[in-house]
């Protein structure tokens, strides 16, 4: 049996410094945990990787990690110097070590255990997923259970968080996730990176009623989602107009939009029935979106549930939902395991395993 996190009773941390780099965010922080149990974020320090990637559309591997390796050091600086704190003032470091890109995580994991080695500190390996699904309970002290819509670059799930280290996956993507259907979109009609903030806002431009696009799975039974047939016909009705105007790439964003917040609420609705929830909870990147935001709040009011949706800070990655879950993790006195860079590291440890975004993606 793996040794009990030495020097670290139940209960007892008040302060882990976070690290993440699964992808194109390097960040660092400082969260704090107080008699009460409650967190409190000292510092978050983000740097973002976006003038790296734009000129290609989206994230580069190699240049991603490069990144880190060159920023990283600075960053965590950053974040002690922020929380008024040197690396020996903190309990113990957690670091995101999957899923995501493996150069980018192998970047973070051996400057995780390089300091922990040096401070003489505990370290942790801390689910990047996890970290999502339980930053309302640093937000917003959200009662569990809730339910969790993950939506990001990389994942879209429902997933049922029934207490720490408690999770149930009750739907997913079977093909694309949604900010991947969200950056293809913008790619396809010639718009910047990342997608989803430019689609977003030529859709407030536009007139979602113009076109009449998909709503993919709509109707059917369970909680996944699909998202490839509607980029599929999207394409289509804007390759029948080339060259686009500036109206057409606003009325496609708004049509693509609008259809994306109807697939959204419908497929949580059925999620909803599945048990009694104390809130709905959406998370990642694309929960910044206003629709989507918007969609979610009006089916938790229908269902006399609250909605927690995080600020759009923390819905991004981040290392604030890294050291909380690391705080979780000390205050339950887990047992110190062997930190590992995981490309893949499902959330649900139970639940069917998926291929590439989705049920239908490609094998890797």
């Amino acid at each position: 049996m793996d040794p009990v996190l030495p020097g670290v009773p139940p209960g007892a941390a008040s302060s882990v410094l976070g690290i993440e780099t699964s992808c194109d965010e390097t960040a660092a922080s400082v969260v704090a945990r107080g008699p009460d149990g409650k967190g409190k974020i000292l510092s978050n320090a983000v740097f973002s990787q976006i003038a790296e990637h734009s000129a290609f559309g989206g994230v580069v591997p190699e240049i991603a990690a490069r990144a880190h390796v060159e920023a990283l050091d600075g960053i965590i600086a950053a974040a002690l110097a922020d929380a008024d704190k040197r690396l020996c003032d903190v309990d113990a470091i957690a670091v995101t070590s999957g899923p995501g890109l493996i150069g980018c995580l192998l970047v973070g994991v051996t400057t995780a255990r390089a300091l922990a080695a040096a401070a003489g500190l505990p370290l942790l390996g801390i689910n990047h997923l996890e970290g999502h699904a339980l930053t309302p309970v640093l937000t917003d002290d959200v009662a569990f259970p809730y339910l969790l819509l993950l939506v990001s670059g990389g994942h879209t799930q429902l997933v049922a968080v029934e207490g720490y280290g408690r999770y149930r996956r009750l739907g997913s993507t079977i093909d694309d996730a949604l900010g991947e259907a969200f950056d293809k979109t913008a790619k396809l009609l010639g718009l910047g990176y990342p997608g989803g903030p430019e689609v977003e806002k030529r859709a407030l431009r536009g007139d979602p009623n113009r076109f009449n696009l998909p709503r993919p799975l709509f109707g059917t039974k369970g909680c996944d989602f699909s998202f490839s047939g509607l980029k599929t016909a999207l394409r289509i009705k804007a390759e029948a107009l080339v060259p686009l105007s500036e109206k057409d790439v606003d009325d496609l964003c708004a049509g693509f939009q609008a259809a994306v917040a109807a697939i959204v609420s419908e497929r949580t609705a059925h999620a909803l029935r599945v048990q009694p929830w104390n809130a709905l909870v959406v998370a990642g990147g694309v929960a910044a979106n206003q629709a989507v935001r918007s969609a979610l709040s009006e089916l938790a009011d229908k269902a006399g549930i609250a909605f927690v949706a995080p600020r759009s800070d923390l819905c991004t990655d981040n290392a604030a939902m890294i050291a909380w879950a690391g705080l979780m993790r000390l205050g339950a006195g887990e047992a110190l395991e062997d930190i590992v860079a995981r490309p893949r590291w499902p959330l649900d440890q139970a639940a069917e395993p998926l291929l590439g975004s989705g049920r239908h993606g490609a094998r890797v």
